[in-house]
């Protein structure tokens, strides 16, 4: 799935056009994903990757996940077995929000820019995060789809995984099934617990179909929020850190409690307000509110 755009794109009216050729954009239509490198400048990955680190260094001095975001859950979430020694810092909840670099990169990124060239010029922006699998991690994903988590009017989203590191294929890389966005939505709820994971009986009769995302530090991997998707364990020697952004169509509204609220929740990153909703036929149990700071945890029913 990686490919280059290998041109510099041209500019009307203050705006970058033509970043994604046509066959890019089908290619992301039919499959449900798309990576592409250099979606950020070398600085800007610099910066981030520093901020990140910094992070690292501060989560150093605390034992138990800290900070605290909008809806008063911890920012910072650590891994099972953290230490000032060996830091386990696996979520940052909302980096944009108190980091101006992720901010940034969050409205003026060139991922910006491709999210609007496939869903339209009006685009809202819908949370972000940061994921980091350090080497060794058992940390895993289980399969899951996202829009479940973010149920909108309409389902013209884009979740934007940044590679803050080289992504291969022993890292942890991102596992998808191409063309699944175009089936149902499946249940991510398991005795009356949202777990954030569908059954895994769904997904064997599928194995065979798996692709892993993989490339380099910049590239980004747009998906759409209906693709069935997960991650392995980071069996390598290195880290596997991604900033993770979801955009959306401005004409969609939400229909549940965001999970990562923040200041920035619905701000307006490319286009105009028009003021219109458009509602898209479909039908799924809404998501529950998470309680606790750890997704991972979540798709374990350990924190609803």
């Amino acid at each position: 799935f990686a490919v280059n755009t290998g041109f510099m794109p041209s500019t009307r009216g203050g705006q970058k056009m033509g970043l994604l050729t046509q066959a890019q954009k089908d290619k992301f239509w039919h499959d449900g994903v798309l990576v592409v490198e250099d979606a950020v400048s070398a600085r800007q990955l610099a910066a981030l990757r520093a901020e990140f680190q910094n992070w690292v260094e501060e989560s150093q001095n605390h034992d138990c996940d800290y900070g605290e975001t909008l809806d008063g859950r911890a920012r910072f979430d650590l891994q099972p077995g953290h230490s000032p020694t060996t830091p386990g810092l696996r979520r940052v909840q909302s980096p944009e929000e108190v980091s101006p670099i992720y901010e940034d990169v969050m409205r003026n990124a060139r991922t910006v820019d491709y999210c609007a060239e496939l869903l339209g010029s009006n685009i809202r922006f819908h949370h972000g995060k940061v994921n980091s699998k350090l080497p060794g991690s058992a940390t895993a994903v289980k399969w899951h789809q996202d829009f479940p988590f973010q149920p909108m009017t309409n389902d013209d989203m884009i979740t934007c995984l940044l590679f803050l590191d080289d992504v291969t294929l022993e890292n942890g890389p991102l596992e998808v099934i191409p063309t699944s966005h175009k089936g149902p939505l499946y249940p991510h709820w398991h005795n009356g617990i949202f777990t954030g994971a569908i059954d895994e009986r769904i997904i064997e009769p599928q194995r065979d179909k798996i692709v892993k995302c993989t490339g380099s530090a910049g590239a980004v991997c747009l998906m759409h929020v209906n693709l069935l998707h997960g991650s392995a364990p980071n069996l390598s020697d290195e880290p596997r850190t991604l900033y993770i952004t979801t955009y959306y169509a401005e004409d969609a509204i939400e229909l549940s409690p965001n999970h990562l609220p923040s200041r920035f929740t619905h701000a307006l990153v490319r286009g105009e307000a028009t003021g219109r909703v458009r509602c898209s036929p479909y039908a799924m149990q809404l998501p529950a509110v998470p309680k606790g700071t750890s997704f991972f945890a979540q798709q374990e029913g350990a924190d609803m």
